[in-house]
């Protein structure tokens, strides 16, 4: 067994690597740089940490937030490994304490925030040190087309110059093309080998329902998952305290979080979630980045998210353990408007026109009448080779229509007008518009002029996203958002090929479209088993397991995914462990937890 394979069964409790996981520990531990994009709970952590214990020197990892430190501290610590934080959450001693463990070379890892690693004094501590790689954490941050653009992450691009010897590893979960390039120019990483696994999360099921009485809607949703832990995403505070309001009223045990609340009370809020006090988290999007909390079985968006990117990334904190999970979003215009009034409340003419173009493809996304999983790859340039079998359009198909001859009308209008203009534009071609700059710039002599006047702009605006779901064309968010013909498109320009539609639903789908705990045989591929399944007395012991967990992540001050995963639990119910040797086949069981915990699990399922 090699040195890596033996930290990974050891100290982590895993077997075997996942996809990339091995190449890019060795490239790091070899000193050289790399790009890391792999969806939330694909094993990003594991990249930079197992090089961590590989290479002189401590290993500084870059994280946007100081309660996200603290989570992956809390999990290294109860691995055995020797790793700390250095943010504004220290008393001036706890500081001082950890730099002291720093200079002393006693840290594996040092978890700290980009302004607080720029720092010149800081900087200057850094360069008397042995540095083993810099991780940045959620790279996307660095760029203007992320999301979740920061500023303070700009500097980052100073530390290849600052550190040439030392390896950069830059990770996030969500990046289409067009930020993956930006990321790599900022900070300096162009040298850098890229590895992109699958943006699918198969174990997620996606559902879109149109808002109709939507607080009777989540309602109905949350009735049988009372025991479970979830985040529910609303795009204003007022909308965040409203709803919290109404669901204490209701009986179930909500709390809030946004950024206009009190430090102290964000904070209480968020803990209490972590540690399974509160199951129920309210929340605007200030809420929740790379949330280590591995047990959250579902996410609601209450009213839709601004972008794809932030969408995938809310409803990736669901499922983390690879258990089923579930993905709900409530849809409705009056939410898109106010979604593009926050965007048009923006200075900057160039910020607005890149978010408007993301709004607009989240909107294509609720709309869609394809498999969801496909749409949602699709954007991160990944083409799924058929439906998912576990989101609402695939359980719930709508009729189907041949669309061919009309696909063909707009490839050939996107062609015709030379692959420069945008959706709008084209529609205009197609339903032959009376359009100043279109009769200006002479499309009414065109071939496709008019050819599709017997549609309406909403069905042309629908095929065309279909259209871009599949593949068949691009659209270029750095050139204007105009519609772009790919090699795909070809053999269904040419006749060679078919294509299907989702005939548009005229009204929304049963409130209940996805009951909990229904699946058809076959659906989400590769999940695990789930407490769900288990018989009566496999989630007995479940609960009983549960229990325990709860009570030594108690007494240990940690919250309790990180004593043991639901996925590490479920596999204690099926396999039933009876000694140390069995139990340390568990996944995620290594030397350190055995030696913890392993005494009181082993009592539990015994008895």
């Amino acid at each position: 067994m090699s040195k890596i394979d033996q930290s990974l069964r050891d100290i982590f409790g895993f077997t075997t690597f996942r996809p990339h996981q091995r190449e890019i520990i060795e490239a790091l531990i070899g000193g050289r740089d790399a790009f890391v994009l792999m969806p939330t709970g694909g094993g990003k952590s594991l990249c930079y940490q197992i090089p961590a214990l590989h290479r002189p020197g401590v290993a500084i990892v870059v994280s946007p937030l100081i309660s996200l430190m603290k989570d992956q501290v809390d999990a290294l610590r109860v691995h055995g490994l020797k790793a700390a934080f250095y943010n504004s959450s220290l008393q001036a001693g706890e500081a001082r304490q950890v730099l002291a463990r720093m200079h002393a070379g006693e840290l594996d890892l040092l978890y700290v925030a980009p302004e607080r690693l720029m720092n010149s004094d800081f900087l200057a501590r850094l360069s008397e040190l042995s540095i083993a790689l810099f991780a940045i954490d959620e790279a996307h941050c660095v760029s203007q087309w992320g999301h979740d653009f920061r500023p303070e992450y700009i500097q980052l691009g100073r530390l290849r110059q600052q550190f040439p010897a030392v390896p950069i590893i830059a990770l996030t979960a969500t990046a289409e093309p067009h930020t993956r390039k930006d990321i790599l120019a900022r900070l300096g990483l162009e040298n850098a080998r890229c590895y992109l696994t699958s943006f699918d999360r198969p174990n997620i099921r996606y559902t879109v329902l149109e808002k109709k009485n939507p607080f009777r809607q989540l309602t109905t949703f949350l009735e049988d998952r009372q025991k479970e832990a979830g985040i529910i995403y609303c795009l204003s505070r007022k909308r965040v305290e409203q709803l919290t309001a109404k669901l204490n009223a209701a009986g179930f045990s909500a709390r809030s979080y946004h950024a206009g609340l009190p430090a102290e009370e964000r904070e209480s809020a968020q803990e209490a979630f972590l540690r399974d006090d509160t199951l129920i988290i309210v929340a605007t999007v200030a809420f929740g980045m790379g949330i280590d909390k591995s047990n959250i079985r579902y996410v609601v968006h209450y009213d839709i998210p601004k972008n794809i990117e932030g969408y995938y990334q809310e409803t990736g904190r669901a499922g983390r353990d690879g258990l089923e999970a579930e993905a709900l979003l409530l849809f409705g215009f009056g939410d898109v408007a106010l979604a593009r009034g926050l965007i048009d409340n923006s200075d900057n003419e160039e910020r607005r026109r890149i978010e408007s173009h993301k709004l607009n493809a989240m909107v294509g996304f609720a709309q869609a009448c394809g498999c969801r999983r496909r749409v949602l790859l699709g954007y991160f340039g990944e083409n799924l080779a058929q439906d998912c079998g576990n989101c609402d359009t695939c359980l719930n198909p709508p009729e189907m229509v041949d669309v061919t001859e009309d696909a063909r009308k707009a490839l050939s209008c996107i062609f015709r007008v030379g692959q420069r203009f945008g959706m709008t534009h084209v529609i205009e071609v197609l339903r032959g518009s009376k359009n100043r700059r279109l009769l200006e710039l002479g499309h009414d002599r065109l071939s496709t002029y008019g050819i599709g006047a017997d549609r309406d702009k909403d069905y042309w605006a629908a095929l065309l996203r279909h259209l871009i779901h599949l593949g068949y064309v691009e659209q270029d968010v750095g050139s204007y958002s105009v519609l772009k013909l790919t090699p795909t498109s070809r053999p269904l320009l040419r006749g060679e090929s078919s294509l299907e539609m989702g005939r548009p639903r005229p009204r929304p789908v049963a409130e209940r479209a996805v009951p909990a705990g229904r699946y058809r045989p076959g659906a989400g591929r590769g999940i695990e088993d789930a407490p769900g399944r288990l018989d009566p007395a496999g989630q007995a012991l479940f609960e009983n397991l549960r229990r325990l967990r709860k009570e030594i992540a108690e007494r240990d001050g940690v919250p309790p995914f990180v004593v043991f995963s639901d996925a590490a639990l479920v596999a204690m119910v099926t396999q039933r462990p009876a000694g140390e040797a069995a139990f340390l086949e568990i996944h995620g069981v290594g030397q350190h937890k055995l030696q913890r915990y392993g005494a009181q699990f082993l009592a539990a399922i015994n008895q």
